[in-house]
């Protein structure tokens, strides 16, 4: 199921995460990660001009490893000027050594709409080959909905893990997979949140300390990892087309790909989509300081 990951690079240009207690890794590591994902079927990096020095990364990594490239989706500012959309685009592709962008995203909906007279563009870039896919991150379902009737987007990014799971998007996916958009998800581990004890004093983990607590039992029974319950969660939706994972670490990253080969029945699959935040906000990382305190 490693074919199915996109490794994220957001850790490789900042500290990110609540549970990243290390920092960024060199170069060195970050160049090794990046051989060691290639080698065991990752074939998708996921980056932004925002992620500090990650796009330099990966151009150094393929400067090193010109037969060994990755497909690029990476992401705009949230501000851009109309003028300079095919200015960026050729220096992302010249920062990162690669003769197209798999997908060029918008930030969030809020730039999408903010940016709306940009697609024809995009679009144009299309046809001359400088990206593949036009695409969007996105939060919430109604964001979702939205974008139904985009038929210029065909990429979008959106969360789901353990708790925010498909009883909260699982409609809203199959119709999406229906006017034929690719799926991709974030956040199956929701920022390391699934691995914080639940006896910690953070107030998110106070917040959700009943549904985090039911998760700890569901693995305790299958005697299973963490990640393997929440990656393999992600990676056997049928509608889910990739993942995107995070690490900082040579072991984070085989711990990941470790789990991705795991896999429960449906009692399991039944109890997880069982499960229900009533407060949604909750599942957002960007407002936990907004909702927490």
């Amino acid at each position: 199921m490693n074919s199915k990951l996109i490794l994220g690079t957001v850790q490789f240009g900042l500290k990110y995460g609540i549970n990243n207690t290390i920092g960024k890794p060199k170069k060195e590591e970050v160049l090794s990660l990046l051989k060691v994902a290639y080698s065991s079927g990752i074939r998708i990096l996921d980056t932004a001009e925002a992620y500090g020095n990650a796009h330099q990364l990966i151009g150094n990594y393929h400067k090193e490893q010109n037969n060994f490239k990755f497909k690029i989706i990476t992401k705009f500012p949230h501000q851009i000027k109309h003028n300079l959309i095919k200015t960026k685009v050729l220096e992302y592709l010249d920062i990162m050594n690669v003769n197209t962008l798999d997908v060029i995203m918008f930030h969030s909906f809020d730039s999408f709409k903010s940016n709306y007279n940009s697609l024809k563009t995009l679009n144009e870039l299309k046809s001359e080959g400088l990206i593949k896919n036009i695409g969007v991150s996105v939060y919430t379902n109604t964001q979702l909905k939205n974008l139904l009737k985009e038929d210029l987007v065909s990429v979008l990014q959106l969360p789901f893990n353990l708790l925010d799971n498909f009883s909260v998007r699982g409609d809203l996916i199959n119709k999406l997979k229906e006017k034929g958009k690719i799926i991709h998800t974030r956040s199956a581990f929701l920022q390391g949140l699934f691995f914080k004890k639940t006896t910690d004093d953070l107030p998110i983990v106070k917040a959700l300390r009943k549904p985090l607590n039911i998760l700890n039992q569901i693995k305790k029974k299958q005697n299973c990892s963490m990640e393997e319950l929440a990656l393999s969660y992600c990676i056997n939706q049928k509608n889910i087309d990739n993942v995107i994972i995070g690490v900082d670490s040579m072991s984070q990253l085989n711990a990941n790909l470790k789990a991705s080969s795991y896999e429960f029945d449906d009692e399991v699959l039944n109890c997880i989509n069982s499960i229900a935040v009533e407060n949604l906000d909750l599942l957002n990382p960007s407002l936990w300081n907004k909702t927490l305190y």
